[in-house]
């Protein structure tokens, strides 16, 4: 890892969808930052070997629930007294062309996507609001921006999150609270099933000629997490290698 310009000595961090992937690199960037820091995922025993593979500790979360974020949410202060940043990455797919999407299929993946980024927003503002400062980043998709073929229900929850990210943004300035969102092109779990010769097509898409390193998309977000970042809000930064252009 490069070395580290911001220092989160002192502030409190959570990772929603953190047990692999982007969140748990996110994770990763804050602990070496020095925050304490939460790693949220369903996934009750990945999370917990991340989190302690990387020094954070580790919280089962279902984001689609309330009661499971304001639980999650309560123990994190019970243990630090404050929140200062908020990562909403948590996400699940359900593919289909829509004629053959199912109730269930588009209702999962809009109440953890955006659903999601939602009660986990609204559970920390208070803290936020408490504490005089607050970073909320949300993980949004070039499928929301664009749309793709075969995830409408995706694509949907992704353009919801940036209507979202704009309004909380504006609603939260007022109390020093930033809320921004990233469009991120990294080597996933997902980017890796896809078949080698597709997975090429891809890639010669992108102007950059790669997908990126899930830790490259950490240390835009540690930007935006940063104090240094303090004037920037309702922004959406596509971290995407020129994808977007």
């Amino acid at each position: 890892m490069n070395a580290l310009t911001f220092d989160f000595t002192g502030r409190t961090v959570l990772v929603t969808g953190a047990a692999r992937g982007i969140g748990r690199a996110i994770g990763e960037f804050f602990v070496a930052a020095k925050a304490d820091v939460y790693l949220l995922d369903f996934d009750e025993a990945e999370v917990k070997t991340a989190a302690d593979e990387i020094g954070a500790r580790a919280i089962c979360c279902d984001v689609s629930q309330t009661d499971s974020v304001e639980a999650a949410v309560e123990q994190v202060v019970r243990s630090t007294g404050r929140i200062d940043v908020l990562v909403n990455n948590a996400g699940i797919l359900r593919d289909r062309v829509l004629w053959k999407l199912s109730d269930d299929d588009w209702e999962q993946v809009l109440a953890v996507h955006a659903g999601g980024t939602f009660r986990m927003t609204r559970a920390c503002v208070p803290h936020f609001r408490e504490g005089g400062f607050g970073r909320v980043i949300n993980v949004t998709s070039y499928s929301g921006l664009h749309g793709n073929t075969g995830q409408a229900n995706y694509a949907t929850a992704k353009a919801g999150i940036l209507g979202f990210t704009r309004t909380a943004a504006k609603e939260l300035a007022r109390f020093g609270i930033t809320v921004n969102a990233i469009s991120p092109n990294a080597e996933t779990r997902m980017i890796s099933s896809i078949p080698e010769e597709k997975k090429a097509e891809i890639a010669a898409t992108i102007p950059m000629g790669r997908f990126a390193d899930p830790g490259e998309m950490a240390a835009a977000i540690g930007f935006l997490a940063s104090p240094e970042a303090g004037y920037i809000t309702g922004a959406v930064l596509p971290v995407d290698g020129g994808l977007s252009m």
